[in-house]
């Protein structure tokens, strides 16, 4: 998506490893992982008041997992594209992580309080699919 909504590269120099990288790196880690924290959150960070347990999921999410996640991303796509993980932090990640939390505390706020558990990782999903043309987008500059 970022190559031809973003980029407009054109189909001729679509990216296909590019696009690989990202599907694996979604498939295998952060499907899963996802599913795994927001089972965590609901059964471990739970108040009586509710506007405290969403507020407390937030911070825990935007704090653990977000900075995690985006730590093991960039890191993952600089060892997939054969250059240096620490070149590919110290370029994109305190960009990315202040650009995440424009978007995301609101995201997992409305996701916490209005969508049931099972369905709270494809919420996720559905606004990743204009979060991960950023990621792939500021992964990329430079090369």
């Amino acid at each position: 998506m970022a190559q031809q909504a973003v980029e407009k590269v054109g189909v001729e120099k679509h990216n296909l490893a590019r696009t690989g990288r990202m599907a694996l790196y979604g498939g295998a880690v952060f499907g899963p992982a996802a599913t795994t924290w927001f089972k965590f959150l609901q059964q471990k960070i739970n108040f009586q008041n509710t506007n405290v347990t969403i507020a407390a999921r937030v911070l825990t999410d935007q704090t653990v997992f977000a900075s995690t996640n985006l730590f093991c991303f960039l890191s993952s796509m600089a060892i997939m594209e054969g250059t240096s993980p620490k070149d590919k932090l110290d370029s994109a990640y305190w960009t990315a992580l202040q650009k995440n939390w424009m978007l995301w505390p609101a995201v997992q706020a409305v996701n916490f309080k209005l969508v049931p558990l099972e369905h709270r990782v494809l919420v996720v999903n559905i606004v990743s699919l204009g979060w991960n043309c950023y990621l792939s987008y500021i992964n990329s500059k430079g090369k």
